[in-house]
């Protein structure tokens, strides 16, 4: 339930709503214990403006209400997003929401563009510059909440998203602790930073090149995308990116989505390298879903039809799709795989994703044949994705490996089919692969790469039939599973150990 909540101290409004029920209970003895014992915090969290990434955040509200209720926590965004997560139904316990004014029609973008799902892949870098116009109001509402907070005895931490890395600057302004929260791996995220950060492909003409911070770590050029690829430290992208990353790299701590489980060498090679206390505290799995009730009823009966472990999930997130000659590859490799799937498909790179799917995109009957043979379900529009990778009849996953899908698959013990499209995404594939549970089957599927029919086939078939890889991949993935399940059971667990000295850390500050 929503009930507008005035501080007394404030003329702001904020809104109490209920919080996600995703995140470790409160019943746990591990957070009756420490509510009794904390500082009191007012913790703001902000997310940037991308659903993969707002979904995160969500999932760290609803982590920190459950380890303190006590704790004040306001959640900081655009109107649209401050509006998606105040209707959503997911919501048990209060927190405060606070709306900062967007006009995206002063940057060149369309009018009430407030997510990177609202745009074209060549809009990302001028609306990422766009976000550093939310800098003042930002300000002047940490200025209120310090103020608040130090007549009441309260201590404030800012949690932001690594493309902010501006607030970092009002952090140190109003002398409040600031943390960065990794809603990527953190090798993956690493990474990023420290390519655009120094561009070290610009400085060699080799295939492989290594990272100065991590000299152990080869990188091959096509794990980069075109973007970063043209970039030479001039351009806005090589601007923006390199001001928001060097300035995460001043933030008090890190937060990441992840388990030291699955990374514990890479937590230790960031922390030592960024001399910046890093605490693993996922996985924090779930959130916002557009998927209608209806929708998700009849992929769930579809399912239902099938035998287990027999369909396969393809999904390239939230805001990606592929080029046209590439989707039709996809469509014939699947057709030849004669394996069952549920593909969520979307218009092809170049086109308006919100348009209406064109039967040309893809082979001559492909859709209808598929659909008559029962052989595959299109999702034209949003997934209820957890549940279908939790479902029975799901056994593997061809993803783009978004670090929140890399998650929820690993959580229902399904392997995954790696096709990255940019960002961090080809190394967290590296990841996947050394945990053994992850084939990569494209790189760069979003520009140049080819996607070959007959390796979709046979990837398809290595990973999801009666071989000796499958059944590794398949055995591997649900002891990850187990592991993940296990991290948060009690306060000796590494995930219960990682928020607690987190909160006691910023305690410290």
């Amino acid at each position: 339930m929503i009930d507008p909540y005035i501080s007394p101290n404030t003329s702001r409004i904020y809104f109490r709503v209920r919080l996600i029920q995703n995140s470790p209970k409160r019943e746990n003895n591990f957070f009756l214990k420490s509510s009794m014992e904390e500082q009191n915090f007012h913790i703001v969290i902000f997310p940037y403006l991308a659903h993969g990434h707002i979904n995160g955040f969500v999932n760290l509200a609803s982590l920190l209400h459950n380890r303190n209720s006590n704790f004040t926590i306001t959640f900081v965004s655009t109107p649209h997003h401050i509006q998606s997560v105040r209707s959503s139904s997911l919501f048990s316990s209060a927190i405060r929401f606070h709306s900062l004014p967007f006009f995206p029609e002063l940057h060149g973008l369309p009018p009430n563009t407030e997510s990177l799902a609202d745009l074209k892949v060549s809009q990302f870098v001028t609306f990422l510059h766009a976000t550093k116009s939310l800098q003042p109001a930002f300000d002047d509402f940490i200025s209120a909440v310090a103020f608040d907070a130090a007549s009441h005895g309260t201590k404030v931490a800012i949690v932001s998203d690594i493309f902010l890395g501006w607030t970092v600057e009002v952090a140190r302004k109003y002398r409040v602790s600031h943390s960065v929260f990794l809603t990527t791996s953190c090798y993956g995220g690493a990474v990023f930073l420290s390519l655009w950060i120094n561009l070290p492909h610009t400085k060699t003409t080799s295939e492989w090149f290594s990272l100065p911070e991590y000299p152990d770590v080869r990188i091959h050029r096509s794990q980069l995308r075109k973007g970063l690829l043209m970039s030479d430290g001039t351009n806005l992208s090589s601007i923006s990116l390199k001001r928001e990353f060097l300035l995460c790299c001043k933030t008090d701590s890190i937060l990441v989505n992840t388990a030291e489980e699955l990374e514990q060498k890479w937590i230790d090679m960031v922390a030592k390298s960024l001399q910046i206390p890093i605490f693993p505290i996922g996985p924090l799995i779930g959130g916002l879903n557009p998927a209608s009730p209806t929708e998700a009823t009849e992929i769930i009966e579809w399912l239902d039809l099938h035998p287990p472990a027999s369909v396969l999930y393809i999904s390239f997130g939230s805001q990606n799709s592929i080029q046209k000659n590439q989707m039709l590859e996809l469509a014939l490799g699947l057709e030849a795989s004669r394996r069952p799937f549920i593909w969520v498909i979307r218009p092809p790179l170049g086109f308006n994703v919100k348009d209406e799917f064109k039967d040309e995109w893809l082979p001559a009957g492909f859709e209808k044949r598929m659909k008559e043979e029962k052989r595959g379900f299109f999702v034209h529009g949003w997934a209820p994705q957890i549940a279908i990778l939790s479902h029975k009849s799901t056994g593997a996953f061809l993803s783009h490996c978004g670090w929140n899908s890399v998650l929820e698959s690993l959580n229902s013990g399904i392997p995954i089919i790696g096709s990255p499209i940019g960002g961090e995404q080809p190394f967290n594939v590296t990841i996947l692969v050394e945990l053994g549970v992850c084939v990569e089957v494209a790189r760069g599927i979003m520009e140049n790469s080819e996607v070959e029919k007959e390796k979709v086939a046979d990837v398809v078939e290595m990973v999801m039939g009666d071989n000796e890889k499958g059944r590794f991949m398949r055995e591997r993935a649900k002891e990850i599973r187990d592991i993940m399940k296990k991290v948060w059971k009690d306060e000796s667990c590494s995930s219960a150990k990682g928020l607690a000295e987190y909160l006691k850390f910023i305690n410290s500050i």
